[in-house]
This record gives C-alpha cells, structure tokens and sequence, in this order.
C-alpha cells in the first residue's frame, strides 16, 4: 500500500521532476546562433500546443469542480490570460502575436500552422490529460509542468517581492530576443506580463496542488503523470529542435 506523503515531501518529489525541466537546444535558442527561421518554427510550435489554448485547457481543470480555495487560484490564472486583467489589460495570446509581429513574423500564420508530428502527440497528451484526469493531474500538467522551470524551488521556498518598473525592464533588457534578434522593447508586452502576474503565483500553485491533493493514490497519479509529461515533452523539444536543423552536440 502507497504512504501517503505530507504536503511538504510531496511538494519535494514535485521540485524532484521540474528540476529535470532542461532541453539541450534551449541554450542554442537562447543565444545568438539562433536565426529567424529557426525562431519562426519553434514559436509557431509552442502558440499553437499550448500557448493559444492554454486557458482553455485549464478551464477543464476549473470544470472539474476542485476545492473553492482550487477554483479561486485557477479560476485568478485564467482571467489573467484571458483579459490581463492584473497586468497590461490585454489576453496573453495577443500580447504573444504581437511580440511575434515585432520579429517579422505575420499574425495571419499563426492562423493555420501544420504541428510536427511530436508536437501533435503533446498537444493531444495535453488534451487527453485534462479531459479525462482528476483536476488535480491536470491542474498540475498545466500549471507546475508547463508554466514551470528547474528555478521553481528557489521561487518557492523563497518567493521574492513584486519587482518594481525598473527592474522588469532590466529583465527585458536581458532577454535573448532583446540582446540577439534586435526586437525593440515596446513588443516585449508579452515578457512584461508574465512578471507582472508572476510575484507568488508559483508558490500559490504548488501549495494548491500539495494541499488538496489529499490521497495517496492520487499523489502518485500526479507523479506518475508529470514523469510521463516530461518524457512526451522532451520528444516535443526533440522533434522541433530536428525541424530547426540542431544538433545535439
């Protein structure tokens, strides 16, 4: 019979998985070796299996009818990337087209983009996970796995402070895109968001998931599955990194 992990062991075997968040062609992406085209392939890719659809998706979990402490912080992430109501006033979908728009890239192709077939096998892992998991498996798919990195821990043992104006556009000062492709900072809308919601929304999305996770089972379900996550995203990363033309050196 499973043992039932405490919030806090459970939260550690959470932090276990997202560390081995890393793709070995994130680094060329992020660098100056990177070229248009490429960028092109990868961010047509990541609109369409998550980016566009991602409150959609966790409006499944919301469905679900999780605890009302559950549908409060999902229900607070969904309005953010729906209306931007808590930071630039706009959906997170447009603020991302128009940082595409100031790399070159038209709106209009967005509209019908062809997914590699590693892509469609995520986006239907995606799909499958929150039509017929419990909240809690999908909720953590979509707001530990996707929206997380190997930085999660530190953000939330130790969450910091709102940053202010200034140091958001340090950040944005310091982004690949900024420092590598010339983008201008006025398309940065879409970044700025993202830290202006961010302050504490890591730490409130591990503690729903380790607090109303509440059976062993379905602790083990949402390990399980987030292992499982990380193996259809790797091939994910793996199949746009081949249709970019990296090599894994």
């Amino acid at each position: 019979m499973t043992r039932k992990l405490s919030p806090e062991q459970f939260r550690d075997r959470l932090f276990d998985i997202i560390r081995k968040k890393h793709h070995w062609a994130t680094p060329y992406i992020n660098s100056n070796a990177v070229t248009k085209g490429q960028l092109n392939i990868y961010f047509h890719q990541e609109y369409v299996v998550y980016i566009r659809d991602f409150a959609v998706l966790l409006a499944q979990s919301l469905g679900r009818n999780p605890t009302w402490e559950a549908r409060r912080a999902l229900a607070t992430t969904i309005y953010e990337e729906e209306t931007g109501g808590f930071s630039l006033g706009k959906p997170h979908q447009e603020l991302f087209l128009h940082m595409m728009n100031g790399l070159g890239f038209d709106r209009a192709g967005f509209r019908d983009v062809e997914l590699l077939a590693p892509s469609r096998v995520y986006r239907e892992w995606l799909d499958q996970i929150c039509r017929e998991e419990e909240w809690m498996v999908s909720a953590a798919v979509l707001t530990i796995f996707i929206k997380g990195n190997a930085s999660d821990p530190e953000e939330v043992l130790y969450p910091r402070p709102a940053q202010n104006t200034q140091e958001i556009e340090d950040i944005i000062r310091k982004h690949p895109l900024v420092q590598h492709q010339c983008l201008t900072h006025e398309f940065m809308d879409y970044i700025r968001a993202q830290y202006m919601f961010a302050p504490g929304s890591r730490k409130i999305m591990y503690d729903m998931i380790t607090h109303h996770t509440e059976e062993a089972a379905q602790q083990q379900q949402v390990l399980l599955i987030l292992e499982d996550t990380m193996k259809v995203w790797t091939r994910y990363q793996d199949g746009i990194a081949r249709a970019c033309g990296i090599r894994h050196t």
